[in-house]
């Protein structure tokens, strides 16, 4: 059995890098409804609904949820990116 695929995750304040890893998924909220991103998902956009947990599964299938009153995701050549405010 192979190993489970990952992408790059990188959770960033104006101040620091919240948190930066491999991951086997991202979930949240956008104005559309809840959404996962997988590896391999197309490039991507979109604006976080205020207060939506931002959920990071990473390597070990620990789940990290982090909230911010605005926050943006991108996925951009396999490499998920959320901008915050704190």
């Amino acid at each position: 059995m192979g190993a489970t695929p990952t992408f790059q995750v990188k959770i960033t304040t104006p101040d620091e890098v919240a948190w930066e890893g491999k991951a086997v998924s991202v979930s949240s909220q956008n104005s559309t409804g809840p959404f996962d991103l997988l590896p391999g998902h197309a490039n991507f956009v979109t604006l976080i609904n205020k207060d939506a947990p931002i959920v990071v599964r990473d390597e070990e299938n620990k789940e990290r949820s982090y909230t911010y009153t605005t926050a943006i995701i991108s996925v951009r050549d396999g490499v998920v990116t959320v901008y915050t405010e704190i």
